[in-house]
């Protein structure tokens, strides 16, 4: 029974799910920015602000660390945690770098690899 939080496979894969989704906007709000950038300066200003950047990759962070960690300890393989922590590094990477050039395509590039981290953890959950 000290199992019973992670009964159901569905729910094993929720936070994976719920990580997948959050890679997913960040991706859809990166080329958001770009297209809002060039159509719309005061749309552009508003969603490339530095604290969305910042609150996103905690966001990250905490979902991944909770996500990716426990697939850890369910499936027992490493490899999606370290794709995951990989993307997650180049996320953080990206954020000391100029917004709209090389920081929207690392940004871009990290949140693919997390997703591909993520999706892995869930397939080996599975």
């Amino acid at each position: 029974m000290g199992d019973s939080i992670f009964v159901s496979a569905a729910r094993r894969g929720l936070f994976d799910r719920l990580a997948i989704g959050l890679s997913g906007l960040c991706l859809v709000h990166c080329l958001a920015s770009a297209i809002f950038v060039a159509l719309l300066a005061t749309a552009g200003g508003f969603l490339l602000n530095p604290m969305i950047h910042e609150v996103g990759l905690t966001l990250a962070i905490g979902i991944g660390m909770v996500a990716l960690g426990r697939g850890i300890v369910d499936h027992g393989f490493m490899m999606p945690s370290a794709i995951g922590g990989l993307g997650l590094g180049v996320m953080a990477g990206s954020l000391s770098l100029p917004e709209g050039g090389s920081g929207t395509v690392y940004t871009i590039l990290g949140v693919c690899i997390l997703a591909l981290g993520h999706d892995l953890n869930r397939r080996a959950t599975i």
